[in-house]
């Protein structure tokens, strides 16, 4: 077949825009928290901002300096204590099978932020030379949000600016999804063969989660409807379970899957609204977990 010049001229014109497609889909991809409420620097797309670095991680995240008493990668803001909050098991809620441990692990950096007790732009390793402080600092700049043009100040958070809302949830957990909980009231432990759990779960009205060993370390999830429901390893669209040693409940000083706020939201990625791992459409992500 011979090409002729409109011919050719119309497949260079679709080839380089599918290109463009795939670079902007990929440049998407790529840009992950930059493009969500996560990132709370000058080039952030909203709702609060602060004009005193165009850097994104260092909201949360430092390479040096870190708070080494969080058990998150690099922590770069102070935590709350444990104590400081009441959680949902305080309710005496009848159907609750799962024993609660205090506040921690992954959850409790999320609420360094979101229980509104310290400043959005507090953290401990500021950006650029001579910003370390150990107790945490604010960053200098202006505020763009609720209250736009007000300077950052250490008692600056979510409902001081009048943004009260369900994002600031507080130190009451009481009246939230319970964290810290075992996965389906407990059973589940390290000693189980990988693979899809086919123990007894201490709550049966909870789907079997996955689980794997990686070096040497037990690593679980849930399957959800937007995977492809196998055991292998985890994908992105699942939920991921968190490795505690538990302190009360079933199976004490055994390492168990729990549920923390990082199993239904991904802080990096807001595909779904309030950064749901998956769609909750037609309850999708509820009936991961539940049996309903």
């Amino acid at each position: 077949m011979k090409f002729t010049k409109p011919m050719m001229k119309r497949a260079w014109i679709i080839a380089a825009f599918a290109e463009a497609v795939l670079f902007a889909t990929a440049n998407v991809a790529m840009a992950g928290i930059a493009i969500t409420p996560h990132n709370l620097g000058s080039t952030g797309p909203g709702p609060n901002t602060f004009s005193g670095t165009a850097a994104i991680c260092v909201f949360c995240h430092t390479p040096h300096g870190a708070n080494i008493s969080a058990a998150v990668p690099l922590w770069n803001r102070r935590l709350n204590t444990p104590t400081a909050y009441k959680t949902y098991n305080l309710l005496g809620t009848s159907s609750l099978v799962g024993a609660v441990e205090p506040v921690g692990s992954v959850s409790i950096a999320c609420l360094s932020c979101h229980d509104g007790t310290i400043a959005l732009n507090v953290m401990i390793n500021q950006p650029g030379p001579g910003g370390y402080n150990p107790g945490g600092a604010p960053l200098a700049g202006t505020w763009t949000g609720p209250v736009a043009g007000a300077t950052p100040v250490g008692s600056l958070n979510f409902t001081t600016n009048g943004a009260t809302t369900i994002f600031d949830i507080g130190t009451d957990l009481t009246n939230d999804h319970p964290i810290g909980i075992q996965y389906g009231g407990g059973g589940a432990q390290a000693s189980d063969p990988d693979g899809l759990f086919t123990g007894t779960l201490d709550d049966p009205a909870f789907n079997p989660p996955c689980k794997s060993t990686i070096d040497g370390e037990p690593v679980w999830w849930v399957n959800t409807p937007a995977g492809t429901g196998t055991c292998t390893r985890r994908e992105k669209t699942d939920l991921p379970l968190f490795t505690r040693v538990a302190t009360v409940g079933v199976n004490t000083g055994a390492e168990q899957p729990y549920v923390e706020c990082a199993s239904c939201h991904n802080p990096h990625e807001s595909v779904n609204p309030t950064f749901l791992r998956i769609s909750n459409k037609g309850s999708a992500l509820c009936l991961s977990c539940h049996i309903k």
